[in-house]
């Protein structure tokens, strides 16, 4: 047990674990965060201290935590959950329902956009990052947890979608937990330090990668950094095309594909 002020519900608390993997472990008795939520609003607060002013989308939030403390205080939250049955833009439940590859807000809708050890999960991450991209102002900023599992070494492609739209594994499936799906979310991504080369090359969007150890905000974990991608302020910078006649070299080709 740890003491200390948790950054998502704002008490004094003593942070608990009853196991070593302090990821999903290491929690607040009050709102059951757990170390990535606490680093990830401990990187707002810090990045965006006038947040709950602004507009700000959750993708696939969670049910404590960070997602709890945003819903609290910013008036313009809006939260998505991909609900493959449903149409694109209908409410479902207390959601509504967008796919991050091809959402249905408009342009420059957001301030900020926030996720959760959700960019593991989706099948395009160019299309995915393009679109966050695409839904921030100039000069908004994407705020995010994903496992950097690869560290140093290339990030690496493990499920992709096939051209009859159906998943094809390059590696043994492996999911993770989804509150709304009971099968689990598919990893499709072990990314690496060189994600930020990635979504620069797609998006222009530059991305700092924090690395918080704090226990006195029970923040300590393994695989437990905080990027964040800021949209140039103006449009102009955005646009990453190649010259005339030279072709880029797509950022796939940069990433290695399991075996």
């Amino acid at each position: 047990m740890v003491q200390g002020e948790c950054p998502c519900c704002l008490q004094q608390v003593e942070f608990r674990s009853d196991d070593e993997w302090l990821r999903d472990n290491f929690r607040c008795p009050q709102c059951a965060s757990i170390p990535r939520e606490r680093a990830l609003m401990a990187v707002l607060d810090r990045v965006a201290p006038d947040w709950p002013s602004l507009a700000i989308h959750e993708s696939s939030p969670g049910q404590h935590g960070a997602s709890l403390r945003l819903a609290r205080e910013c008036e313009r939250y809006e939260k998505t959950q991909f609900i493959p049955e449903h149409a694109l833009g209908e409410t479902v439940g207390e959601f509504r329902n967008e796919d991050l590859e091809r959402q249905t807000f408009r342009s420059g809708s957001f301030d900020i956009v926030v996720s959760q050890d959700v960019m593991e999960h989706v099948l395009d991450p160019a299309a995915a990052f393009t679109e966050i991209a695409r839904t921030l102002k100039p000069g908004g900023i994407h705020v995010f947890t994903t496992p950097l599992v690869n560290g140093s070494r290339p990030s690496e492609q493990t499920a992709r979608r096939g051209q009859d739209g159906g998943i094809v594994h390059l590696s043994e499936p492996e999911y993770h937990d989804n509150p709304v799906d009971p099968e689990g979310s598919l990893v499709t991504m072990r990314w690496g330090f060189d994600i930020g080369e990635f979504i620069l090359a797609e998006t222009g969007m530059v991305t700092t990668v924090f690395s918080l150890d704090d226990l006195s905000r029970g923040i300590r974990a393994e695989l437990n950094e905080v990027l964040v991608s800021r949209k140039p302020a103006r449009e102009g910078l955005l646009s990453r095309k190649p010259a005339r006649g030279r072709r880029r070299r797509a950022p796939w080709a940069r990433l290695r594909r399991s075996a």
